[in-house]
């Protein structure tokens, strides 16, 4: 069993950057491959970033591929979004999720999910 709390959500400028960070419980975090997905008012939930549970490789959607950054830091079962150059279209409660061992890019892949955090860019 994996729980995972987001943090670092707000409201920002066009142009600019946040930090999203996702706390997770456990002690065998080391062994989830993470991911970050967003969902927008009246849209479905999409996949952002992942990363592998060694954090050695990283997946991206294009439309953040160049702005944001997934990295996790493994001895403090930690996850992170670094999102810069942020566009209205960004705009979405963020999710932080969980799966054993493989990354994905599919939510349904993935078995634990936070309660998300709210971003909000303004033009």
């Amino acid at each position: 069993q994996v729980q995972l709390v987001e943090s670092g959500g707000g409201l920002v400028q066009a142009g600019g950057s946040l930090r999203l960070s996702c706390a997770a419980s456990g002690r065998t975090f080391s062994t989830y491959a993470m991911g970050w997905f967003r969902q927008a008012p009246g849209k479905e939930r999409e996949f952002v970033a992942a990363i592998s549970w060694s954090g050695s490789s990283t997946y991206y959607a294009d439309s953040v591929k160049g702005r944001f950054t997934i990295s996790r830091d493994n001895a403090k079962n930690t996850v992170a979004l670094q999102m810069n150059s942020l566009k209205p279209e960004d705009t979405a409660v963020y999710y932080c999720a969980a799966r054993r061992l493989r990354t994905a890019q599919a939510a349904a892949d993935y078995e634990y999910w936070g309660q998300g955090t709210q971003v909000t860019v303004s033009s």
